[in-house]
């Protein structure tokens, strides 16, 4: 008999992601509705984010700053 070694990893709700994100539920309820906010997982009712998928599209977001880009 083999085991499958299989780890479910933690799931969070909107209020865990806009605390981590330090914007509002608000926010992330509307980056949601206008699909510009990271991916999601739909449970019945319930929204839920993959730690994982908060991380790659805050990767993806636009940075400014870059001194390389400014004129001389």
């Amino acid at each position: 008999m083999t085991t499958a070694n299989t780890t479910l990893e933690i799931l969070l709700n909107e209020h865990d992601v806009a605390r981590i994100i330090g914007l509002s539920v608000a926010s992330i309820r509307r980056f949601r509705l206008l699909r510009q906010g990271p991916k999601y997982l739909k449970i019945g009712a319930a929204v839920r984010y993959k730690s994982a998928d908060i991380a790659a599209w805050l990767e993806s977001r636009p940075t400014g700053g870059d001194r390389m880009a400014v004129a001389k």
